[in-house]
């Protein structure tokens, strides 16, 4: 059996599981995880939502960047290391407090 099988027959339920392991940092049984379990176990959940499409808005390690999206504030938007901006300096909205 493939990579790419097993997590394609992967049950939901060991599939939640292995999100919550991950935002626990422990198995169900209350172990800790290894940084190498923890990178297994990520990287089949991120190939499991890729494969089963679940909504991107629930895939782990999603950021709702909401109102700040496009803004300066927005980790997205690069700027090069010399200091020059591609990026259009009226995209971005002055929040005042």
């Amino acid at each position: 059996m493939t990579y790419e099988e097993l997590i394609e027959r992967l049950d939901p339920n060991v599939y939640q599981n292995l999100r919550r392991s991950i935002e626990l940092g422990k198995w169900p049984d209350g172990r800790k995880l290894t940084p190498r379990q923890r990178e297994i176990s990520l990287e089949a959940v991120i190939y499991y939502e890729n494969r089963h499409g679940i909504p991107e808005q629930e895939r782990v390690g999603y950021l709702d960047r909401g109102a700040k999206a496009g803004t300066a504030c927005d980790p997205s938007v690069r700027r090069d290391q010399s200091g020059n901006n591609d990026v259009d300096p009226d995209q971005f909205v002055e929040v005042k407090s």
